[in-house]
């Protein structure tokens, strides 16, 4: 008998499949008590658009004895590990774990944390999670201990969606007992620190409307507000980049280029510097294209010497199975290149072999 939960993970992900947009389904009612908060969050962003999808002919518990064959005795089978959950889907792998913990006794992430290592154990992980539980996870190790990963909360907060927010705030309180927004105020400062808690608010407008008299007002507001004056009133940039609807920003910034002769992007270059130049770019960014977004992400976390894996992991873990076919065709649109190439030759081992299943080839 499959569990409430289980029936909603797979009702929901057939949905998805007959083309369902991304959506982030915040309903327990599917969900049994016992599930903790990860019920609240139920079932995952996902997408159409993902490299992951379902596996046909799934059986959870035949996923189980390989799973266990593979840690068994000396060493650990990496590739059945990999095999395993890159081509199953967030809902799949929860069923996984269920039928893991029922047969074995044990949580399923415990154990392959205790044979993996490394980045590839990172990944493995952040498969396990459900979307906002693995957010939550991540902006948790962004400000823990000395130093913040700002980039990480600019990633996740600039990019996410209401739904998403609350369901990452809710998870976040109940498994660190904190607010989200206070831990964000105890880690960032003045600008930066307001523009975070207004994206935290989730209250970003989500119609399609656009009132084109407040799009042209916005427009002039933000111009007066930086490039027309000596100094910058962020506020203005605030009140507008983190409240109005993608429709209506797409509109200002064609409004703003006229009245400015620049584009937004190069305004915010140069009125604004630091994280606070960042999480303003990002937000445009997104507005604009979030898989563009992501491709340069990507980019930028191989280029040059060395790779920032924090970054990598998290884009290909968290975007697999919502948008990873856009963001790959404009990863190769925008650098000539593939990422399936650049993840090859930046990367190595189980580590690389896994990454390259959730890119789903060239």
């Amino acid at each position: 008998m499959l569990s409430k939960w289980q029936e909603g993970c797979s009702r929901l992900q057939s949905q998805t499949h007959r083309g369902a947009a991304v959506n982030y389904c915040t309903s327990a009612a599917f969900c049994t008590s016992g599930l903790e908060i990860h019920t609240l969050s139920a079932m995952a962003a996902i997408g159409n658009r993902g490299t992951v999808t379902e596996a046909a002919g799934f059986d959870p518990d035949a996923d189980v004895q390989r799973l266990r064959g593979a840690m068994k005795g000396a060493g650990t089978d990496e590739a059945a590990v990999t095999d395993v959950l890159s081509h199953r889907t967030i809902a799949q792998r929860q069923r996984i774990k269920e039928a893991y913990k029922q047969t074995v006794g044990k949580d399923l992430a415990d154990d392959l944390s205790s044979e993996l290592s490394g980045n590839f154990r990172s990944v493995v992980l952040g498969l396990l999670m459900l979307p906002p539980v693995y957010d939550a996870y991540e902006l948790r190790n962004a400000m823990k201990g000395a130093g913040t990963e700002e980039a990480c909360l600019i990633d996740i907060l600039a990019s996410r969606t209401n739904t998403e927010i609350k369901a990452i705030n809710a998870f976040y309180k109940k498994e660190y007992g904190k607010d989200l927004e206070d831990a964000v105020c105890g880690d960032t400062s003045g600008m930066f620190q307001r523009v975070l808690v207004s994206l935290l608010t989730a209250g970003r407008d989500e119609s399609d409307k656009v009132d084109e008299a407040q799009a042209v007002q916005d427009a002039k507001e933000i111009y007066e507000a930086g490039e027309a004056r000596w100094g910058t009133d962020e506020v203005k940039f605030l009140t507008v980049l983190c409240v109005r609807n993608r429709n209506h920003l797409l509109r200002v910034f064609e409004e703003y280029q006229k009245i400015s002769g620049r584009d937004i992007e190069e305004s915010i270059k140069r009125e604004m510097s630091g994280c606070l130049e960042d999480v303003f770019l990002a937000i445009v960014k997104c507005m604009r294209s979030k898989p563009a977004f992501f491709a340069e992400r990507l980019y930028k976390s191989m280029k040059g010497l060395g790779t920032t894996d924090s970054v990598l992991i998290r884009m290909m873990v968290s975007r697999a199975e919502i948008d990873m076919l856009d963001i790959k065709a404009q990863f190769l649109k925008m650098y000539g290149k593939t990422l399936y190439s650049f993840i090859k030759g930046d990367t190595s081992g189980d580590y690389r072999k896994i990454l390259l299943e959730l890119c789903g080839g060239e």
